[in-house]
């Protein structure tokens, strides 16, 4: 982790090849340096006036050319941003430097071109919408399990294991045996849990682990757990995102990808781009088998939407993939091509 001045950045296990300095290969180097390093974040904190914390972030992140989305709420701070990496760290030094974020985990990723077509710093109600305004993680949350421990620990017997992320991201990847709650959205999961806690009377004694992409949904997940009634609740420190840093991948209980909310749509155990594509139509990720079949058909439909979208849907679609393609001719981006990032 970096630490607040950032004096720590260079220690990050998954930035150590930035920092190498390879004299017998330059050809590698040169690529390196052209990378974009993705910094994911996020910290509850109870924040005032969060509209001067919108213009300071905005200026910061215009001032270091950074792409992506940052969520403001008076919970706390979440996002993901992109950039060159010492733009960066330029970035999580300043952070770092603010009383109210000195203590804010960022996890890393590289990309050789920018996930995000523009900088977006947003107001919201939470940050991460759960529905649930009373249930606050800064009082009440799970244990956490360090990503070098949670093997050992999900392998136990008397563990159940819960992954709190959406349907269309544990079809993608997910962890051995883990139970999946079936939401399409984050403010599905307290009516999941009220449902399973209805079904166990053992509350006291059962112990759930539970985890997400970053840790951010398992630290409000978890905390509602306690409140009705689970007391060995745990959680997986960093999320995915962590345990893929820092496990290696010949010890690794993942299968699968892992989603992103960027336009990398998936990332494997190396955190490198993963295998799937994104439909421009419904936003659900796309394996190789879901764009050979006949329903798919470029930013127009794919197998998760052909039957869910009218005629007259699929004409405007087909004519936003069409914008889409003579901007990349043209060599610009099209917004509309963006995955929309707000789902965290």
């Amino acid at each position: 982790m970096i630490s607040k001045k950032g004096s720590d950045f260079r220690q990050n296990k998954s930035l150590q090849k930035i920092t190498m300095i390879d004299q017998s290969n330059k050809k590698s180097v040169e690529l390196e340096a052209k990378s974009f390093l993705i910094a994911t974040l996020y910290h509850f904190v109870n924040l005032e006036k969060i509209q001067n914390w919108q213009k300071k972030l905005q200026n910061i992140c215009t001032k270091n050319s950074l792409f992506g989305t940052i969520l403001i709420a008076p919970e706390g701070i979440n996002g993901t941003i992109a950039g060159r990496h010492n733009n960066i760290i330029s970035f999580v030094t300043w952070l770092h430097q603010q009383i109210e974020f000195e203590n804010t985990e960022i996890k890393y990723s590289q990309n050789n071109i920018c996930p995000f077509n523009r900088m977006k710093v947003r107001l919201k109600k939470e940050i991460v919408t759960m529905g649930k305004p009373d249930i606050n993680p800064s009082k009440s949350r799970g244990i956490y399990v360090k990503p070098s421990e949670w093997n050992k620990f999900i392998s136990s017997p008397n563990v159940l294991i819960v992954d709190t992320r959406n349907d269309y991201e544990v079809a993608i990847g997910k962890f051995k045996n883990a139970i999946n709650p079936n939401t399409t959205s984050f403010r599905e999961f307290p009516r999941w849990a009220d449902k399973f806690s209805s079904k166990k009377q053992d509350k006291k004694q059962v112990k759930i682990a539970m985890y997400c992409t970053g840790g951010i949904r398992c630290e409000k997940s978890t905390a509602y757990l306690k409140k009705i009634g689970f007391e060995e609740v745990y959680h997986l420190e960093g999320g995915i995102l962590k345990y893929f840093e820092e496990v290696p991948s010949n010890q690794s209980l993942w299968q699968g990808e892992c989603f992103v909310f960027d336009n990398r749509v998936s990332v494997n155990h190396k955190l490198e781009k993963g295998s799937y594509a994104l439909c421009n139509a419904c936003r659900h990720p796309l394996s190789l088998d879901d764009m050979k079949s006949a329903s798919y058909q470029n930013g127009i439909s794919c197998p998760h939407c052909i039957s869910r979208t009218t005629t007259k849907q699929k004409e405007r679609f087909r004519e936003r993939q069409k914008q889409i393609e003579i901007a990349q001719k043209r060599g610009k981006k099209h917004l509309g091509a963006e995955l929309r990032n707000d789902k965290y």
